[in-house]
């Protein structure tokens, strides 16, 4: 096991600091101890560190990237950014793909807050200049899952405290229009389970399951990601990020039962060796009460 070479005890964020610039990229070291800081514990490490060198410190990650790229940003680089800001960022690359990525969408504002939403398309718009609810309108190819995060958006900008499963808080009507207007769309977002349901349905139960049972959710993303031929580095980044302080604990547990092996074990077997999965499994195996 890699020797935990930051000292956050003390919060000796300026010698942290002088450590991982005089690393030079050599990451292997500083991946089991950065996996294991709080939030706040990046925050002030990131502000330190421009604080001291004039840089940000995800710059400074990013040109040693040595396998963690996860499409623009690494993921390392990402468990930097705070929360919202790299949902954000998250967001703006599944728009950007030559297939929308719909369903890291839905899961962002599905598991998320409505006052998180907010502070996320805060910042989407002072990162990249645009709205992110017009972004997702005016994606130029339909699809039923657009329908839906419009509506998703919509229920969050109508409640003004946080709602658990606000989409049970859409009206008949909003599901309705989600349906372009169609009584059968209707029938397909109150019974989903039939197993006779369209496009829309499908969609929709992606929604649900999201929202009913995250980590048997996320249990069953993770294991595609891992097990994808292509391997999905990606997807399997942004999710171990995403979720590492929220329900890691209860993922691991429903990817147990579900598969009868160890989440971290899985990424071991499957991710070849070296600090990209190194960081995966530290992630993997953190404790989401220790956020």
């Amino acid at each position: 096991m890699a020797t935990n070479i930051l000292t956050m005890t003390n919060h000796n964020f300026e010698l942290d600091c002088r450590k991982i610039h005089d690393s030079l990229g050599g990451l292997s070291q500083l991946i089991p101890s950065l996996a294991c800081l709080t939030q706040l514990e990046r925050q002030q490490l990131r502000e330190t560190y421009k604080a001291v060198y004039g840089e940000d410190l995800i710059s400074y990650l990013q040109r040693y990237e040595d396998g963690f790229s996860s499409m623009k940003c690494s993921a390392l680089s990402l468990w930097m950014l705070g929360p919202h800001e790299r949902d954000a960022v998250v967001a703006s690359e599944a728009l950007q793909q030559d297939e929308t990525n719909f369903k890291v969408l839905v899961e962002i504002f599905v598991g998320r807050k409505s006052s998180h939403v907010a502070l996320i398309t805060q910042d989407y718009q002072k990162m990249f200049r645009r709205q992110l609810d017009q972004d997702i309108i005016n994606l130029d190819t339909p699809h039923p899952f657009q329908k839906i995060l419009v509506a998703l958006a919509a229920s969050h900008k109508a409640h003004q405290a946080d709602v658990s499963q606000h989409i049970s808080k859409c009206d008949a009507r909003r599901l309705y229009e989600t349906g372009e207007g169609s009584s059968g769309a209707v029938d397909e977002a109150v019974s989903i389970k039939g197993g006779n349901y369209g496009q829309f349905g499908k969609a929709l139960m992606v929604v649900v399951k999201c929202i009913c049972n995250p980590a048997h959710y996320y249990a069953k993303e993770l294991y595609t990601s891992i097990k994808r031929e292509t391997r999905d580095k990606g997807n399997l980044a942004r999710a171990l990020v995403s979720r590492a302080e929220i329900d890691m604990d209860e993922i691991r547990r429903a990817f147990k039962e579900k598969y009868e092996k160890e989440l971290g074990d899985v990424i071991r077997e499957c991710i070849p060796s070296g600090d990209y999965r190194d960081f995966l499994v530290a992630l993997a195996t953190r404790s989401s009460a220790s956020s």
